[in-house]
C-alpha cells in the first residue's frame, strides 16, 4: 500500500514539471504572433490659435537641416511692369557689314575723286601755261574728274541710306555702335555677351523710361538692364512706348519676359523674405514662420515683390519673426502628409497581406 502512494506521488511531481515547462516555454519561449497595439503618438500637425501648426522637436530640426532666419527690413521702390521681348540682332549684323562695305566704297570714291581732280587742275594749270597741254587732254581729264565725282556722290548716299535704316530699326545708339568698329558695345553684342532687349512702357502713366531696369531672366532670377534708346520700331502685338534695353545676359531670341520698371514716388517699408524661404502651394507664394521652439506655421505672401536675393512683402509678417530658410520643403511635406494612420504591427512592411 505504501509503495503505491509513492507511486502516484511521483507520478503527480513528474505532470506537475511537465505542466509548468509547458506553460514557460508557450509564454516565454514560443514568439507571438501579434503585439498590444502602440500607443498612439500626439499628431505632428495641429491648430492653434486658428492657425495650422506643423510640429517638429529641436532634434528633428537639427537632423533635417532645418534652418531660419530673422526678416529684416527692407526699402521698395513703387514700379511698374513691362513686356519685354529679346531682339533678333541678325538683321543689325547684316547691315554693320553692308555699312562697312558702303564706307570702303566711298573711302575708294572719295580718293579717285581727289586724284582726278587733282590731275585735271595740273592740266588746267598747263594749259593756260602756253598750251603745255593739248585742250583734249585737258577734257579728257575734267571728264574723268566728273565721273569720280559722280562715284563719290553715290557712294555716299549709299551709305547715308544704310545709316538712315540703321537708325529707323534700331535707334541712334546702336547704329552709332555699328558705325563704330572698335564700338565696346558692338563687340559685346558681337560676342554674344550682351543681348538687346525691346521694352515696351505702358503708354498711360507718362513716365520717363529709366536707365537702369531689372529684368526677369529664364530663371526667375533678376537681370539688370541699362538703357540704350528709344525703339523706332514696336511691338506689333503690344501697345506702347518700346525703349532699347542692353542686358549682360544670354537669352535666347525671342524670348518674352516681364521688365521691373522703378518709378518715381515716395519709396516705402517692406520685409525681405530670402527666396530659399518660398515654397510654391495652390500657385501662391507662402513661408514658413517659427513661431515656437518646435512649432512652424505657413502663412501666405501677399503682393510679394520680386528683387535682387528673394521677394518684398508689406503685410503679414513682422520684423524680428523667423523663417525657415532652409528645409521648408520637408514642413510642406509633412504638413500635406495624411494624418493619424496607425499600424497594429512594428514594421509596416510585414503587415502586407
Amino acid at each position: 500500500m505504501k509503495r503505491k502512494i509513492a507511486l502516484l506521488l511521483i507520478a503527480s511531481a513528474v505532470l506537475a514539471a511537465a505542466g509548468g515547462g509547458y506553460l514557460y516555454y508557450t509564454t516565454s519561449a514560443a514568439p507571438t504572433a501579434f503585439t498590444p497595439a502602440t500607443v498612439a503618438q500626439a499628431p505632428r500637425v495641429q491648430t492653434v490659435n486658428g492657425e495650422t501648426v506643423v510640429l517638429a522637436s529641436v532634434d528633428e530640426q537639427r537632423a533635417s537641416h532645418i534652418g531660419v532666419a530673422p526678416l529684416a527690413a527692407s526699402t521698395v521702390r513703387p514700379e511698374t511692369t513691362a513686356y519685354t521681348t529679346v531682339v533678333d540682332l541678325q538683321p543689325f549684323f547684316d547691315l554693320h557689314n553692308r555699312v562697312a562695305a558702303a564706307r570702303s566704297n566711298r573711302q575708294g570714291a572719295r580718293a579717285q575723286a581727289d586724284a582726278s581732280r587733282a590731275q585735271y587742275q595740273r592740266d588746267y594749270v598747263l594749259f593756260k601755261d602756253n598750251r603745255n597741254v593739248s585742250q583734249k587732254s585737258l577734257q579728257d581729264a575734267r571728264a574723268v574728274m566728273l565721273t569720280d565725282q559722280a562715284r563719290l556722290q553715290a557712294a555716299e548716299a549709299a551709305q547715308n541710306v544704310l545709316d538712315a535704316t540703321l537708325r529707323q530699326q534700331f535707334g541712334a545708339v546702336l547704329a552709332s555702335a555699328a558705325a563704330a568698329p572698335a564700338s565696346d558695345l558692338l563687340q559685346r553684342l558681337m560676342s554674344g555677351h550682351t543681348e538687346v532687349l525691346r521694352v515696351t512702357l505702358p503708354s498711360n502713366d507718362g513716365a520717363s523710361a529709366p536707365a537702369q531696369i531689372s529684368v526677369d531672366g529664364l530663371d526667375g532670377r533678376p537681370i539688370a538692364a541699362h538703357k540704350l534708346s528709344a525703339s523706332p520700331q514696336s511691338d506689333p502685338s503690344i501697345q506702347g512706348r518700346p525703349y532699347f534695353y542692353a542686358a549682360d545676359a544670354i537669352l535666347p531670341v525671342g524670348t518674352r519676359t516681364t521688365s521691373h520698371i522703378p518709378l518715381e514716388g515716395k519709396s516705402t517699408q517692406g520685409l525681405l523674405i530670402p527666396e530659399g524661404a518660398v515654397v510654391w502651394y495652390g500657385g501662391q507664394q507662402w513661408a514658413y514662420v517659427k513661431t515656437a521652439a518646435d512649432q512652424f506655421t505657413r502663412r501666405y505672401m501677399p503682393s510679394a515683390l520680386a528683387v535682387d536675393g528673394g521677394f518684398v512683402v508689406t503685410s503679414g509678417f513682422r520684423v524680428g519673426e523667423e523663417v525657415v530658410i532652409r528645409g521648408a520643403q520637408l514642413l510642406l511635406s509633412e504638413e500635406l502628409r495624411p494624418q493619424g494612420i496607425t499600424t497594429q504591427c512594428k514594421d509596416p512592411p510585414e503587415c502586407d497581406g
